[in-house]
């Protein structure tokens, strides 16, 4: 399962998608991300982020936390908004409150972060993942979703 295509996404589960990511050169994915499908493959993947949230690893957490992709078509970025409150998650795709914590990242980056295949403290050192607010909330961030592990 080598074929990068964000047609078939929603048929392959987080460990097969963890393993697409991993078996697929960089250049494919900043290639993929940067035409017509990058908006269906952030869609997809923030869409299935509620479904792996941890809300025992929550506790009492509340958030709101920004994911800001750089690299669009167009130069500009994509921003989604996650919300976790009182041991739930919710994502929405226009960002509606102030956020707790914003992550800025590439889209390679980015997928290789949400399928495990990265690690996301090494990244912010090396200046490829920026954060922006509560920097206790991006180290925990991991803990709070049941990442695959590519």
């Amino acid at each position: 399962m080598t074929d990068f295509d964000p047609a078939t996404f929603a048929n392959y589960g987080p460990k097969e998608f963890a393993q697409l990511v991993k078996s697929t050169p960089d250049a494919k994915i900043a290639e993929v991300m940067s035409g017509n499908l990058r908006g269906t493959v952030l869609d997809e993947v923030f869409t299935r982020l509620p479904t792996i949230f941890r809300p025992e690893k929550a506790g009492s957490t509340n958030a709101v936390i920004h994911w800001t992709i750089t690299g669009r078509p167009d130069g500009g970025s994509d921003t989604y908004e996650i919300v976790v409150a009182d041991g739930t998650c919710t994502v929405d795709k226009t960002p509606q409150h102030e956020p707790k914590l914003t992550l800025t990242m590439g889209p390679v980056e980015f997928l290789r972060i949400v399928s495990g295949g990265a690690n996301p403290v090494m990244m912010f050192m090396t200046g490829k993942l920026k954060a922006k607010g509560d920097l206790g909330l991006a180290a925990n961030i991991a803990n709070l979703f049941d990442i695959p592990k590519a």
